[in-house]
């Protein structure tokens, strides 16, 4: 999973490999070397540079807060769909958008049905991630393409959802 972490003003790109044993961390283009384990839901132990930390994590809508031997931290989450329609600077609407899932999910909720005209920021589908439920809207406003999940469906980082045209 890739994404960009705002804490304070200053940008972080973080990537994590989930699927390699230990869990792969990188920060800003450098390998991190931490093992983490979620002892409790939010709270998680972290071995970093043989030092231990408790690390509590509060989910908000915008990002996270961080509490972290007694200091908070504020996360704001960058959305990778975001990335990819101001790569250039502004947002491209024009033409055929292929909608994404930000991160790993299940699909709780189809919003809209293939053929569906739809308005810019309409509710297209709901994914749940991290015991959070996040409403996936519509870039523009167009036709539904094609709704490429059902509810119930697992999802990747990534994955394609729908096809707004």
């Amino acid at each position: 999973m890739n994404f960009r972490m705002k804490i304070g003003n200053r940008t972080r790109t973080v990537k994590i490999n989930s699927r390699a044993v230990p869990t792969e961390f990188s920060l800003d283009g450098q390998g991190v070397a931490a093992d983490v384990v979620e002892v409790e839901p939010g709270i998680f132990s972290v071995l970093l540079g043989g030092e231990a930390f408790e690390v509590r994590v509060e989910h908000n809508a915008r990002g996270a807060r961080i509490h972290i031997d007694g200091c908070e931290y504020l996360a704001e989450l960058d959305d990778p769909r975001r990335w990819q329609r101001s790569a250039g600077g502004t947002a491209d609407t024009e033409g055929r958008q292929s909608i994404m899932a930000p991160m790993p999910g299940k699909v709780v909720r189809v919003l809209v049905e293939s053929g569906s005209a739809v308005a810019a920021g309409q509710g297209l589908l709901v994914v749940e991630a991290m015991k959070m439920q996040n409403e996936i809207k519509s870039p523009k406003e167009g036709k539904v393409e094609r709704i490429n999940v059902r509810e119930g469906q697992a999802v990747n980082a990534g994955e394609v959802l729908a096809i707004i045209a």
